[in-house]
């Protein structure tokens, strides 16, 4: 049975496609640790240089499945699990990330991207990062990368205000290296994986080792968040931006003042 994640190897690029249109790529616990099991094994081999995460569809990646988020905040569930996994396996990964970006990326679909040593975008693509709207926080250590790579500002409009960034924006903040062709796109992100390949690979680990530099502060914040985004998926708040979000009207946060 499919979990929505196709993952090949080739010339020394491990591929992890998203492959659930029908839900947009959204993630779910099972996409989650099929990702999580070929980062490991990926890092692992002598056949792969580098990883490269690309959607289908014409979508990249709409975030964590809604009816995900609803369950646990139904039965008072945590990140732990398949999602925290994920995450922190993002921060132990020790060949480059690259991303492939065509249409929408949502949430995790965005802060992934932070993640990544190269990200290649088409003109059609754009970045949003509704936590907040949802009653809940920046994941996936946005919190601490996005100011430390768009500066302040622009890490607040992104991850706080919700601002969506088209991929020209994206470009400019730091987030996206290149925009390209959809026909280009993962012609673009191959040939820059056959470029690591091409080098020494002792020299190359060390040299992404000493440009992320120390990686505690990360694995720390991403704890942090995910402590507080559980907390947060039981609050009246994101029961309120849940509930709005499947009955497609607008949220009224002002009734919890009202104690409607």
């Amino acid at each position: 049975m499919s979990t929505g994640i196709e993952v090949s190897i080739n010339d020394g690029l491990q591929t992890i496609r998203f492959a659930r249109p029908e839900k947009k790529n959204a993630l779910n616990p099972p996409m989650y640790t099929a990702i999580t099991e070929a980062l490991v094994s990926g890092d692992a081999s002598a056949d792969v240089v580098a990883h490269l995460f690309i959607g289908s569809g014409g979508i990249f990646c709409a975030g964590n499945d809604i009816n995900d988020f609803v369950e646990r905040a139904r039965t008072g569930a945590t990140l732990e699990g398949p999602v925290l996994e994920f995450l922190r396996t993002l921060v132990r990964v020790q060949k480059p990330m690259i991303a492939a970006v065509d249409g929408l990326g949502v949430g995790i679909g965005t802060t992934l991207l932070f993640h990544c040593d190269l990200v290649y975008a088409t003109r059609d693509s754009g970045f949003i990062a509704p936590f907040v709207d949802l009653g809940a926080v920046p994941e996936a250590g946005s919190s601490l990368l996005a100011p430390q790579r768009m500066g302040y500002a622009r890490a607040f409009e992104l991850l706080v205000l919700g601002e969506p960034f088209t991929a020209e924006r994206a470009r400019e903040a730091g987030l996206v290296n290149a925009i390209v062709s959809a026909e280009e796109l993962e012609e673009t992100a191959r040939k820059a994986a056959a470029r690591l390949a091409r080098k020494p690979p002792e020299a190359l680990a060390i040299a992404r080792r000493l440009l992320r530099g120390d990686t505690r502060a990360l694995a720390q914040r991403i704890e942090e968040e995910a402590r507080i985004f559980g907390k947060r998926l039981s609050s009246p708040e994101a029961q309120e931006a849940f509930a709005a979000f499947l009955e497609k009207r607008a949220p009224d946060f002002a009734k919890l003042k009202r104690g409607a």
